[in-house]
Formats: C-alpha cells, sequence, structure tokens
C-alpha cells in the first residue's frame, strides 16, 4: 500500500468508526466496500478492453457510442483494415450490460454485477469467468480440514465466523486439488541416507468398494535426517498389517532414493525384520521401546501409569544389561500382584531389549524418544476422533497426510544431543555417512 493511499484510508476509517456502532454494522460496511471496489475494478477492466483512454469517465452501462467515438471509428475503418469495425458500418465492440454474480469471501458473500461486452470476449483477470470465491477463503477451508475438521464442522465454523453458506459439494471441490498434491508428496524423492528410521501400524475404519467398513492398517515410517530432524517418509494403507506389505513399502522407499538406514525401531511382530533385511541387507533392526512401553499401559490404570512408565524407564534406561535386569526384576516384585502381564510381556521380548544395550547411549536416546512416533500417531488418532470412518482409500490417505503435514510445521528443531548422537554414528557406522557429514 503506498502512502497516498494509506492516508486516504486511516481518514475514511477515522470517519466511519464515528457512525458504525455494532460489529454487524461493520461487516456489512465491509461487504459493501469489497462489492463496489470488486465492480468498479471490473468496470475499469472492461475499458482498458474495449481500448478506452486509461482515466476515462466510465459511461453508463449499454451505453452507445458518443459523436466524437462515431467519427473516431469512421477514421479507423477507413484506415485500418485490422481494426473491429467493418467498412459495412457495423459498430464496434461496447459494453452490453451486466450479469449478477454471487461472490463468497472472507467477509461474507459479496452480491456483484459483472459487466459484458457485445462481443462475448471480455474475460476478467481479477475474477474468472466461472470463479464463484476469491483468494483467501479456499486457504481457510483447507486449514480447517488439515486440523481434522468434518465437512459438518467446517461448514458451522465458516457460517459463524463469516457468515457465508458453503455445501458440503464445495468443501469436496475445494480439497479435490489436494490429491494431486498428496500422489506428488507420496512419489517425492528422499534422501539417501537415514541414520533411524520409525515404522508403525495404526488401525483406522474405511469403507471399501463393496461398501463395508472395515478396519484398515495406516502404515507409517518416520526417519531422522542427517540433521537430527524428523521427518515422514510414507503412508500406505492395506486392510491388514504384516511383514510382506511392509516389504512392498521398503521397496517403496527405496525407489524412491533411500539406499541405507542405519537403524529401523520396529513394533517386533513376526517377519517383520526379515522384510526389512530384505530389503536393507545392512540396517540394524531395534524393537521400539516405545511400542513397548504403550503396550504395557494397556494393563494399567490412570492412576498408576506415571509410577509404571517411571519404573520401566529404569529397565530401558540402565547402563548395561546386568542393570537392566535388576531393575526388571523390581519392577515385577512391585507390579506383578497388580498387573503381571507386564514383566511377562518383558521377558518375552527380552532377547530383542537388550540388543540395545550395545549401542551407545547417546544413540539408545535417540531411537527411544517418545515425541518422534507418538506426534504422529496422535495425528491420525485425532482424525480418527473426529471422522469415524472413511468413505474411500484415497480419502482416508488424502486427509490424514495433510493432517500430517499440518502437524510437521511445527517440527522445526532436532531431536536432543543429536549432534553427540551424530558423532557415535560416525564411529559405530564408519564409511556409510554422507562425506559431506
Amino acid at each position: 500500500m503506498n502512502r497516498l493511499l494509506e492516508e486516504k484510508t486511516r481518514e475514511y476509517v477515522d470517519e466511519l468508526a464515528q457512525n458504525v456502532t455494532t460489529l454487524e454494522e461493520l461487516s456489512s460496511v465491509m461487504r459493501l466496500m469489497m462489492s463496489s471496489a470488486l465492480e468498479r475494478m471490473l468496470n475499469t477492466e472492461m475499458d482498458v478492453h474495449l481500448g478506452r483512454r486509461p482515466g476515462a469517465k466510465i459511461s453508463a452501462l449499454n451505453d452507445e457510442p458518443t459523436s466524437a467515438e462515431s467519427s473516431n471509428i469512421g477514421t479507423q475503418s477507413s484506415s485500418s483494415t485490422g481494426s473491429s469495425e467493418t467498412t459495412s458500418g457495423s459498430t464496434r465492440n461496447r459494453r452490453n450490460g451486466t450479469s449478477p454474480r454471487t461472490i463468497l469471501a472472507e467477509f461474507g458473500t459479496l452480491p456483484i454485477n459483472v459487466p459484458r461486452d457485445r462481443d462475448g470476449t471480455f474475460e476478467s483477470m481479477l475474477i474468472g469467468k466461472h470463479q464463484r470465491r476469491l483468494p483467501g477463503l479456499d486457504e481457510k477451508i483447507l486449514a480447517l480440514y488439515a486440523k481434522g475438521m468434518t465437512t459438518r464442522d467446517i461448514q458451522d465454523i465458516v457460517k459463524e465466523l463469516f457468515d457465508v453458506e458453503i455445501s458440503a459439494t464445495l468443501v469436496s471441490e475445494i480439497t479435490e486439488g489436494l490429491n494431486s498434491e498428496v500422489r506428488a508428496w507420496q512419489t517425492r524423492k528422499l534422501a539417501p541416507i537415514w541414520p533411524i528410521v520409525f515404522m508403525d501400524g495404526i488401525v483406522v475404519h474405511v469403507r471399501n468398494e463393496t461398501g463395508r467398513v472395515i478396519e484398515h492398517t495406516m502404515y507409517v515410517a518416520i526417519g531422522i535426517n542427517m540433521e537430527g530432524q524428523k521427518e515422514l517418509l510414507g503412508l500406505w494403507l492395506n486392510e491388514t498389517e504384516g511383514a510382506m506389505f511392509w516389504l512392498s513399502c521398503l521397496t517403496d522407499l527405496k525407489n524412491r532414493g533411500v539406499s541405507d538406514i542405519f537403524i529401523a525401531c520396529v513394533d517386533g511382530f513376526t517377519g517383520f525384520p526379515k522384510a526389512i533385511q530384505t530389503a536393507f541387507p545392512e540396517t540394524r533392526v531395534q524393537l521400539c521401546i516405545v511400542h513397548l512401553v504403550r503396550a504395557a499401559l494397556k494393563y494399567v490404570t490412570d492412576a498408576d501409569s506415571s509410577e509404571v512408565v517411571r519404573d520401566l524407564k529404569a529397565v530401558y534406561m540402565a547402563a548395561t544389561v546386568l542393570e537392566a535386569e535388576e531393575n526388571l526384576n523390581k519392577f515385577a516384585e512391585k507390579w506383578d500382584s497388580k498387573y503381571p502381564a507386564i514383566s511377562k510381556q518383558w521377558r518375552a521380548n527380552w532377547k530383542h531389549i537388550i540388543l540395545m544395550f550395545e549401542l551407545p547411549m547417546p544413540i539408545r536416546k535417540a531411537t527411544y524418544t517418545t515425541n518422534t512416533i507418538e506426534s504422529v500417531n496422535s495425528v491420525i488418532r485425532k482424525f480418527t476422533r473426529n471422522r469415524k470412518q472413511y468413505p474411500n482409500r484415497e480419502s482416508a490417505l488424502k486427509q490424514i497426510s495433510m493432517a500430517i503435514s499440518e502437524a510437521s510445521k511445527k517440527w522445526t528443531t532436532p531431536i536432543p544431543k543429536w549432534k553427540e548422537a551424530l558423532n557415535h554414528f560416525a564411529i559405530l557406522f564408519e564409511g556409510r555417512l554422507p562425506k559431506n557429514n
């Protein structure tokens, strides 16, 4: 905004403030101003289209050529074969009334009159021929969509905030363009080296081709890059969770540029480690502590959960295997009377758990940071709570990937003490780090 325009705007605002007494009145004035401004800009565009002098007075709609214009037309027709005027006396292109149109904007519903020309060649650069919404409204609807709002929620919020009635079809139309973005995201190239990758599956309900709503597994791969920041590598959807489908997901990562993963943290179901080592033979597979703790809490009341987590932390944070075994025995003595399944579960997985004690402590801390996997799962669970079910597979992938993309805007800082962990990665996985690191 230039200085002169800013000064005039402030003068008008001062005058407006003396006459407007309620927010409803202010909203009405803003809509009227917006409608009037749009119509004037459209009329200016029409003047340019018809070849009038910049700044010439705008005549009435459906105007006839003035005597000067008629004289000019005669001159043009006799001197130029490229003119729109013909020697047979036909008139040049001119205004031909207006067409009413309703535009949806952040201020609300704006009724405007769009000028027409007789030849039907006028195309506004300001508002497209079939445009019904001004920029800004679409972005707000997409932002609500990304926050996990249902179509009904979005309709209600837009009505309450902007006094604009929108249909479910309109919401679908606005979000339809996301399909190509999701496909581009799903096939984007990835960095070749990933120090840590977490892999998980979470259940969502999706309506299949027959119309039945059945459980599907949303496969999630989250990587920690060389800067220590997390990044969602991929989302895949299948009716069941299994090693064979995970192998296809890992193959997809390879095809998109991933050549090496140092440590893969998984939930430990049968066949998963073999699938990983088929795709990435040098990858070290580590049982994910987050999954173990989460599984343990299924048996625990809310009142005891904090204390149980603290006692389990003494097990996996131990400096050595012997100390971990001792702390697990203490855990069993304290909690087996109430929750015997927890120590039994940990002992059943003990041979996989103790592998992490071969890793230096900085790397161990990086692999079991709960925020990495849980932050993504919480986004998916929020969507699941809001929607209960998804109408089809494409909708589930589109909505969840957009929600995670929105959440990832906050993933700006590396995990704690990453530089220390990276130094240990350089020693433990010597020769496999990129040369620029």
